[in-house]
């Protein structure tokens, strides 16, 4: 299974692209990651890029929204194990940029899922959304690290 996270901008500063790669490398123990970083534009152009990097086979879609499902860690380890054992080929989460997914593109999503209710900026959400997934993986193998 291939995990791809998808999201509008850059991160640039050098200790949250490291915190980032951390948390990436980390993932990639229990399936292949891949992050695709989009150019920020009009809502339009937005989506159209968007929509190609979305894999058209057997993806399932997560839309990072603040109004989202609030889950716990275990649910999204759930959704996870949900997917592999679906024969999911890809599970892909979208960040938005300043000003969010394009509404089409979170209203195709299979989830919109909320990490806080709280506005994060895209750089953090994309830490802690990687964190989270890598916590995922880790409780579905009773790992010490997600106690």
């Amino acid at each position: 299974m291939n995990v791809r996270i998808i999201a509008v901008g850059k991160v640039k500063e050098k200790f949250l692209r490291r915190a980032v790669d951390m948390y990436l490398d980390r993932i990639g123990r229990y399936a292949r990651v891949e992050e695709v970083e989009l150019k920020d534009g009009d809502e339009a152009t937005v989506q159209e890029r968007f929509e190609k990097a979305i894999p058209a086979e057997r993806a399932r879609v997560v839309a990072l929204e603040v109004d989202g499902k609030s889950w716990s860690s275990e649910r999204l380890a759930a959704y996870l194990d949900e997917g592999q054992q679906s024969g999911a080929q890809s599970l892909v989460f979208l960040i938005g940029g300043s000003y969010g997914l394009p509404p089409a593109v979170s209203k195709a999503a299979d989830v919109r899922l909320s990490l806080s209710k709280m506005t994060l900026p895209h750089r953090l959400a994309r830490i802690f959304l990687a964190e989270q997934i890598y916590r995922g993986f880790t409780i579905l193998r009773g790992e010490p690290y997600s106690h």
